[in-house]
């Protein structure tokens, strides 16, 4: 048996919630990156898609270059945009301009270790 004694203000704050779960989710989904290299980008079983040839490195870290710079271009002309008020899609500008600064940032943190990596190989007695 419903209860239907739920006051006016309890109802509109329960309709509050649900409209801010439906942004979230929508946010959620606009922040999905646009591809996906595999789980792991460094991994040397991941599959080129065009050609079903096992990615090199070098494949796999263009790609994944090639993404951030796509990322930071799309955040800077949305941003621009607003800024020239040709938009005033300010939120969409702001998710993708911590979609950039999230890979570029993941990038950064690749890249260390990366170096890491080859110093201490380097540092190897032979």
């Amino acid at each position: 048996m419903a209860n239907h004694s739920i006051n006016p203000s309890m109802n509109s704050a329960m309709s509050a919630e649900q409209l801010m779960l439906t942004k979230m989710d929508a946010m959620r989904v606009q922040a999905q990156p646009d591809f996906i290299v595999s789980a792991n980008p460094l991994d040397v079983n991941a599959v080129n898609a065009t050609t079903n040839q096992p990615m090199s490195f070098s494949q796999a870290i263009t790609n994944v270059l090639d993404t951030v710079n796509q990322h930071q271009s799309t955040a800077s002309q949305k941003i621009t945009a607003v800024e020239l008020g040709k938009s005033d899609d300010l939120v969409g500008a702001m998710v993708a301009s911590q979609k950039a600064s999230l890979s570029f940032n993941a990038l950064m943190q690749v890249r260390n270790k990366v170096v890491s990596s080859f110093d201490d190989i380097m540092k190897m007695p032979v």
